[in-house]
């Protein structure tokens, strides 16, 4: 695979797909950049050989074509700033603007194109659709780690027309990353598997069994544990079909002497609203009309010592409804825990993308930690150990 460190740029074109996928209020402005940011050190590498790029990125899950709230034309005055520099925005991804704006670019200059999802034909992976796009630029660096796991026609499609094939510096990252993860682990290593659904889950908990010594499990899924072992869970989230899944699991840890911790209490809710009233119960007898959305105080204290002990730590998933301000403490006293072993201990942490990379960015930890990766549903797969099509694309 070429890295970015191995070629040159100099009077290249370099047609580079990033993920600038990130959040917009109503007004339009970015509510977290990690995502943009992560990508400024590949474009500078670019520019600093004598090269140009090309950016191209998707936005959303735009329905119908062209959409105001997800064009990327949104993204072009911060990008500016973050760059130092003006960037050129194409009104489309493919046809005579794009390939004028393209064919006109000087060494030193960026063009960001039009969002790629407003072609059905990107997430189609159509070949004709990735032939359009490849001939806008001389070289294709792929830095989408986001949508690595997916066939798309920028993400993968595309490398068939490229002689070079260059991998950017995000997405060496989370694969240096991950493979430190899962090959080179210290001991003790810990995994924290949040979010709401085993199903979502499965999979990587399923290999981390081979791997972990401890598995702590929060977030929604934690009751379908509860509710397979008998417990009470009133009206909390519940995958009733997985219930046989959740006490294998807890066999299968036993099995294999993974210390597997579930919550012993937690924060329950009247209803999913912020301002709802609240109580702390024991794990198993939460009231018929209420809905466990956070970890309680034992459990916090519980999964804190653990982490304080332990030398390797993922974490992928939020401990609760870490969007409602008085749900989000147990998550974030597991960020706080997570920042302490890796301050305090050395530890190498890893946070897998998604919520756990938002709730580990709004407290401020992000540059606290071993690595924050920004492709949530990419990391997982690559450590259930498929095959991501973006990255076989490069090799």
């Amino acid at each position: 695979m070429k890295t970015l460190d191995t070629y040159d740029f100099s009077g290249k074109k370099a047609l580079i797909r990033v993920d600038f996928n990130v959040p917009l209020n109503e007004k339009y402005e970015i509510t977290d950049d990690t995502r943009i940011t992560a990508t400024i050190p590949t474009i500078k590498k670019v520019l600093k050989d004598g090269g140009s790029c090309i950016l191209m990125s998707h936005l959303g899950r735009p329905k119908d074509g062209p959409t105001e709230k997800y064009s990327l034309k949104h993204l072009v005055n911060p990008l500016s700033v973050i760059l130092g520099l003006q960037v050129k925005f194409a009104d489309d991804c493919i046809g005579e603007s794009a390939a004028e704006q393209a064919a006109s670019l000087k060494p030193g200059e960026v063009l960001l194109l039009e969002n790629l999802r407003f072609y059905k034909e990107e997430e189609k992976g159509d070949v004709a659709f990735a032939e359009k796009l490849a001939k806008l630029g001389d070289v294709w660096v792929n830095d989408a780690f986001g949508t690595a796991h997916r066939a798309h026609a920028s993400t993968a499609v595309i490398g068939q027309f490229f002689t070079d094939r260059v991998c950017g510096y995000v997405m060496q990252a989370e694969i240096d990353n991950a493979q430190k993860i899962l090959e080179k682990a210290e001991r003790p290593f810990t995994a924290i598997m949040g979010g709401a659904k085993i199903s979502d889950k499965i999979l990587i908990i399923e290999r981390l069994l081979d791997k972990v010594d401890n598995l702590i499990i929060g977030g929604g899924m934690t009751y379908t544990f509860t509710k397979a072992q008998g417990g009470e869970i009133g009206k909390s989230l519940l995958e009733a079909d997985k219930q046989p899944l959740a006490l294998e699991l807890i066999e299968k840890a036993k099995a294999k002497g993974v210390n597997l911790i579930l919550p012993s209490d937690n924060v329950c809710a009247d209803k999913f609203s912020n301002d709802a009233n609240r109580q702390i119960v024991a794990t198993g007898h939460i009231p018929a009309d209420w809905e466990g959305l956070d970890i309680g105080p034992d459990t916090i204290k519980t999964f804190t010592e653990i982490l304080e002990k332990s030398k390797t730590i993922l974490w992928n998933g939020p401990m609760g409804v870490f969007e409602f301000p008085n749900f989000a403490v147990g998550t974030n006293a597991i960020a706080e825990a997570v920042v302490k072993a890796t301050e305090e201990n050395g530890a190498f942490s890893l946070i897998g993308g998604g919520d756990s990379a938002s709730a580990v960015n709004n407290a401020g930890y992000g540059d606290r930690v071993s690595y924050v990766s920004t492709g949530g549903g990419a990391l997982l797969e690559y450590m259930e150990g498929k095959t991501l099509p973006g990255v076989a694309a490069l090799e």
